[in-house]
């Protein structure tokens, strides 16, 4: 019986910005700023470093969507480029990434909901009931179709700006400029610094490509996809930046240092008790928006693979409403048992570690990503003479600065992020004998 549909364009630009927005802002930035206090306001240049350097990623993004804007992303943009096996190791190291990252978003979001009920605090059972309630959930309105989780996503996304942008639009008014004296904390020289600063703002980026994988439900997605991937960068941009600012210019520089909740504590100040209420359920709506726009994405790249051969045919059945249902359903099992693994005491380092991996794998489609763009720059003219382009420039920019991250990430991250994608490989060797047969 056949279960493939095809699937219907239902999202347009609103929608695809509110998923770049949705799953760049997750629940990280709510602590960024404390990490950041260290080093004074020096850290605002690492946040324009990391911003440039996103910026150009977006731009090669956009560009390899208009030239060829169908489902999968980084996955098809990869595998248009450099053939099935890069292809391959693309889609399962970023799948991988997803689903791990889900399981790390749902459990900050149980967190929070601990400031409205202390008593979860001491139940790890109660927070894992919680936790999947939230993942099948949200699992369930994906499954339902595009149009219903483009409503979440839109919704939640409006709802986690608000607390976001109200802090630097109201702080302004409140801000201790000696909080900015001296400029650099960190004992380091100014380079070093902001070197410093912009490798830790750049895993707050990651996610910006998220509107180039669901191609196909999105209404002219040659011109919509570009669009949403710039104009959500910049957004999120100001959002992290003006953010970050208010916090350091309401925050005394030592008590940043050590704060659990900057946000919130910064909130306190302008609002009140109140506020610091108001930024929890505002961290919470971030989590679960985040947490929805991810469980979108981990089912439509292994069905882009899969409709290629490269990929297990499961991925690429659909249910009537054109959903990869199954794919999903299988991705939020395992995000469930990374759950429970994260609630057991004797397999927290056991999560963090696979955390640590699946953030490293996820930059290895911005490097082929970047890499691709900077193909489509290089133009030969009619005498045969070799043209670059901009795109060939901005995009070189961008495979610099995804490598650099990818150095950035340690050394230890990167050993065993490439023995990871290496792991894949039997699966690869094992559909192609398959699909030949």
């Amino acid at each position: 019986m056949k279960e493939e549909n095809t699937p219907t364009a239902q999202a347009g630009l609103a929608t695809a910005i509110a998923l770049v927005v949705g799953n760049t802002i997750g629940s990280g930035v709510f602590l960024l700023p404390a990490t950041l206090g260290a080093y004074g306001g020096i850290s605002l240049l690492g946040w324009l470093f990391s911003f440039v350097g996103a910026l150009s990623i977006a731009f090669a993004f956009s560009k390899l969507s208009r030239h060829r804007p169908e489902a999968g992303g980084p996955y098809a943009y990869s595998r248009q480029a450099f053939g099935d096996f890069i292809g391959f190791q693309v889609a399962w190291g970023y799948w991988i990434s997803v689903w791990v990252g889900n399981a790390a978003i749902v459990s900050s979001a149980v967190s929070y909901l601990g400031i409205f009920f202390p008593a979860l605090q001491q139940s790890p059972v109660a927070n894992a009931a919680i936790g999947l309630g939230i993942i099948w959930l949200l699992t369930w309105v994906n499954n339902r179709g595009i149009r219903e989780a483009a409503w979440v996503q839109k919704i939640t996304t409006v709802l986690k700006l608000l607390p976001l942008l109200m802090i630097p639009l109201f702080g302004i008014f409140y801000l201790r400029w000696d909080h900015f004296h001296p400029f650099n904390l960190s004992g380091m020289s100014d380079f070093g610094a902001i070197t410093a600063t912009a490798a830790l703002t750049l895993w707050a980026f990651l996610g910006i490509e998220s509107a180039t994988v669901p191609a196909a439900h999105i209404r002219n997605p040659e011109k919509t996809i570009p669009q949403a991937t710039i104009w959500g960068t910049l957004l999120v941009a100001l959002v992290y930046i003006g953010g970050s600012a208010a916090i350091m210019g309401l925050i005394p520089p030592a008590q940043l240092q050590g704060s659990p909740a900057p946000y919130a504590e910064a909130a306190q100040i302008l609002w009140g008790p109140t506020g610091s209420k108001l930024v929890a359920a505002g961290a919470i709506l971030s989590s679960v928006g985040a947490l929805n726009g991810w469980i979108l994405i981990q089912g439509q790249i292994p069905m882009a693979a899969a409709g290629d051969g490269v990929f297990p045919a499961f991925f690429h059945r659909l249910n009537k409403r054109g959903v990869p249902a199954k794919g999903m359903v299988l991705s939020s099992a395992l995000v469930s048992v990374l759950l429970f693994m994260n609630y057991h005491k004797s397999m927290v380092d056991t999560f963090q570690f696979m955390l640590l991996l699946a953030t490293t794998t996820v930059l290895v489609p911005y490097l082929f990503c970047a890499l691709a763009a900077m193909g489509l720059g290089i133009q030969t003219s009619p005498g045969g003479k070799v043209i670059l382009t901009r795109t060939a420039y901005i995009s070189f920019l961008a495979f610099a600065f995804s490598l650099w991250a990818v150095a950035g990430a340690g050394q230890e991250a990167v050993y065993w992020g490439f023995l990871l994608l290496s792991g894949g490989t039997p699966l690869y060797i094992w559909l192609q004998k398959t699909n030949r047969t």
